[in-house]
């Protein structure tokens, strides 16, 4: 015992200062006294892995045990006999004299033997994981004081996980040469989730400006990601403070190279560096995203499987991940919760049937439409303002093959006008599906759905407000396809607009949702990624509004619309006819339908009353368009200046000649000439991922929830005699119990409010460090909180109230 604690127990007091005793040596003997410089010393000592590694185990094995049972304490008594015992009580009064005698031997000695609990320790623990905090420091190389010292601040993200265990290094890489090679080792807990960390870097002479920050990591003992924020550089004797905007994972042992923040094009920069650095980085970016064809006739994707195989930069964070995962899956229990329930009673039998899957998920409009749904107010005012606000267009001659006399609906016209003059005066609106017609309706549990391409006629009455006068259910009339009008039997009437909105389900689905915000907005991501580099203003200013996009449409892939998806379960369009109607929206849709003051005037619809959707979608419109025309002229002075940005050139070419594929008509050219088709394509960009996005997404759980408003298919063909509409025949062509329930579940997991949503110009990750830059950004913040202020007044008194586009409402990118 007392030998192995001479021993064992001051190993670390000893060999923790590893010159003083090597584990190992890297160099053989010196040969020549002279030669012995600082440089063969250091190259001859164990380097900084062997180094840590010897303080970790000497700790280890010489640290005091916390369970340690000291000479002489018998915890366990073996011996009973009184003799015994008394033998055992003289051994330790004489140890007891032997620690006096020792101890006042050690009065005034600097230097005491060890007692085994050395105040060195190597703490691990990090925001509840496990952290290194103590790694040995190595000889410096040569007099301290003529080197150059900066302060260097690293800031390590926020989400879970973000923190790390692993060795992180940096180095300095200036006009005039690179910093030495640095460990991030602090005493006591850095690199962290959340931390922000100051570190000293050394460098033998001047750096001049300092042009990269090479970040470095290297697994200890076990892998552990790092995701770093932001480093900033501040000469220690003064100077100006440098960003490098990082946001980005390091995986892996890995070496990230980043740019100082400052915005720059291609022919701005000037140094070697700079150049290799920034044609290194898009090389590589071309390599991991790729351009893939998931489906022909529709917008090219990413080359990604599932969202497994997405880079981490582009993957959910990890509580985003949990709750997307975790809100579905507690949507769902709760649906199937109800269908047990509702099958130990009873199917539908009646309308009022379909409250009970009414239980938590709610929402006062859901309540709302439930109340209202038969109301032909109610029916024309959600294609003002639902989740599908952009069907509808004015009518100045009725189509030829949607045969609507005036004395068919004169009844419900105002006194003294005719269904002709209605017409030349504008108050005349028609929604056509007819994109609907020839699509291959859905097969479930081998029971076929059924589709319906019909048209709407709808006259805005000066009293009643929009009010739908005439129906009819297929694209070619005939003597089975009646023209439905409000005088019909009531639920002959009613069953003909639940038509018409099982229609509104798919378009709004499949084209305004779907194809007009996310695959849009996929193609210019993946074209962003590919052409343009961290340090270029245009990707500073497109990538906060493309975050997560490329998990949030992998997901839909594999989950949503797959062969196997929600929708092949549930919706009519589910399986092949989703990709059928794809196909067809994405042959009609058009750039300039992507602009808001062009859709409203191409659809003539710019005087239509109570259309909040146009009016507030115009303000936000107006704010993003002012704030990216002010952040493209602090980049771009002329129109020359685009022209001759050849990666912003590449950009435009790879989003119309490879996502945009084989769609001339869509009307982008392959190449920018001016700022303001430059202008313009931003705005799209950021318009159609927020706002846009917005008004078809968030609202669907409102308008779909109550399911005979907006059901996801029908069982039973339309009707063809309007007689013979019975409220069984109504009830046999809505969703069923388990259809029903699940149309629920998913539009409330994909309508509900993300709880890490990022607000529009709620610029997390700063990306522009410049002064102009970002003041631009607060006044586009300013401008926004003036539109928020104007919408809710408006909205002050109203009833059912429209607050989809509130710009605290809209996220600032599509990431649901």
């Amino acid at each position: 015992m007392a030998q192995h604690a001479a021993t064992n127990n001051g190993q670390f007091d000893w060999c923790a200062w590893v010159p003083n005793t090597p584990c190992t040596m890297r160099q053989a003997p010196p040969m020549d006294k002279n030669a012995v410089t600082m440089a063969l010393i250091i190259d001859t000592l164990p380097d900084i892995s062997q180094s840590c590694m010897l303080m970790v185990i000497t700790w280890h094995l010489g640290r005091a045990q916390p369970d340690a049972i000291p000479v002489a304490q018998y915890m366990e008594q073996y011996f009973l006999e009184p003799l015994a015992l008394q033998v055992i009580e003289t051994f330790k009064q004489e140890l007891k004299d032997i620690e006096e005698q020792i101890i006042k031997q050690n009065e005034g000695l600097e230097l005491q033997p060890s007692d085994g609990q050395s105040q060195h320790k190597l703490d691990r623990g990090r925001a509840g994981q496990q952290k290194k905090v103590t790694k040995y420091k190595i000889l410096t190389k040569g007099l301290q004081s003529s080197w150059m010292e900066y302060t260097v601040t690293v800031a390590t993200g926020t989400s879970e996980y973000s923190g790390t265990n692993n060795y992180v290094y940096v180095t300095l890489v200036g006009e005039k040469g690179e910093s030495e090679r640095t460990v991030l080792d602090n005493p006591g807990l850095d690199l962290c989730r959340g931390a922000v960390d100051d570190y000293t870097v050394r460098s033998s002479a001047p750096l001049g400006r300092v042009l990269l920050v090479r970040l470095e990591k290297q697994k200890y003992w076990v892998e552990d990601n790092w995701f770093c924020s932001y480093v900033l550089v501040t000469p220690t004797g003064g100077g100006d403070t440098q960003t490098f905007p990082c946001y980005c994972w390091l995986v892996g042992d890995v070496k990230v190279e980043v740019r100082e923040g400052t915005a720059k094009k291609l022919n701005e920069e000037i140094l070697p560096q700079e150049l290799a650095h920034r044609t290194a980085e898009l090389q590589q970016r071309q390599k991991t995203y790729r351009w893939q064809a998931w489906a022909p006739g529709i917008p090219k994707c990413i080359d990604a499987k599932s969202e497994a195989d997405l880079p981490p930069d582009d993957r959910f964070a990890n509580e985003k991940r949990s709750d997307f995962e975790g809100s579905l899956h507690y949507a769902l229990l709760e649906l199937s919760l109800k269908k047990l329930a509702i099958r130990f009673g009873k199917s539908w039998d009646d309308l009022d049937d379909f409250k009970q899957i009414f239980w938590k998920l709610k929402s006062p409009i859901a309540e709302y439409t439930m109340k209202h749904w038969k109301e032909d107010w109610f029916f024309g005012y959600q294609f003002l303002n639902g989740s599908n606000p952009r069907m509808i267009r004015r009518c100045r001659m009725l189509p030829s093959n949607f045969p609507v006399s005036g004395d068919m609906v004169q009844a419900f016209l105002s006194p003294n006008t005719t269904l002709d003059k209605e017409l030349k005066a504008g108050n005349i609106y028609l929604v056509d599906h007819r994109i609907m017609d020839s699509v291959p309706a859905n097969v479930i549990r081998n029971i076929k759905q059924h589709i319906a391409a019909p048209l709407c006629l709808l006259y805005e009455h000066p009293d009643s407000g929009l009010i739908p006068i005439a129906i009819q259910l297929e694209q070619n009339p005939s003597r089975d396809m009646p023209i439905f009008l409000p005088s019909d039997p009531p639920l002959a009437w009613l069953l003909a607009k639940m038509w018409v909105r099982h229609a509104e389900f798919q378009v709004f689905q499949v084209l305004s949702h779907l194809l007009r915000t996310h695959l849009v907005a996929e193609v210019i991501c993946v074209a962003t990624l590919r052409q343009l580099p961290a340090v270029h203003p245009i990707y500073k200013l497109l990538t906060p509004h493309l975050k997560y996009t490329l998990e949030i449409n992998c997901r839909a892939r594999t989950q949503l619309i797959s062969p196997d998806g929600i929708f092949k379960r549930v919706v009519s369009t589910g399986g092949d006819g989703l990709l059928v109607l794809t196909q067809k929206a994405y042959r009609i849709l058009t750039y300039r339908s992507l602009q808001p003051r062009f859709d409203f005037l191409d659809r003539g619809v710019t005087e239509l009353k109570d259309y909040f959707y146009r009016d507030h979608a115009l303000l936000i419109w107006d704010a993003i368009n002012n704030f990216v025309s002010r952040m493209v002229s602090l980049y771009y002075s002329s129109d020359s200046e685009v022209q001759q940005d050849t990666e912003l050139q590449a950009w435009i070419k790879d989003i119309v000649d490879e996502g945009f594929v084989d769609r001339p008509e869509f009307g982008l050219a392959n190449e920018l000439k001016t700022k303001e088709e430059l202008i313009t394509l931003l705005s799209v960009v950021i318009f159609t991922t927020t706002a846009q996005h917005a008004a078809t997404n968030n609202g669907q759980f409102d308008w779909c929830a109550w399911v005979p408003n907006t059901p996801c298919t029908m069982r039973q063909p339309p009707p063809t005699d309007k007689d013979a509409v019975t409220m069984g025949l109504i009830i046999d062509t809505l969703p069923d119990i388990s259809q029903s329930c699940v149309q629920m579940a998913i539009t409330w997991h994909l309508g509900r409010a993300q709880p890490d949503a990022i607000p529009l110009a709620q610029y997390v990750e700063k990306y522009f460090t410049e002064p102009e830059a970002l003041q631009v950004i607060e006044t586009f913040k300013q401008e926004l909180k003036d539109i928020e202020e104007q919408i809710i007044k408006q909205n002050e008194g109203l009833e059912l109230q429209y607050l989809y586009l509130c710009p605290s409402r809209i996220e600032n990118s599509i990431t649901i």
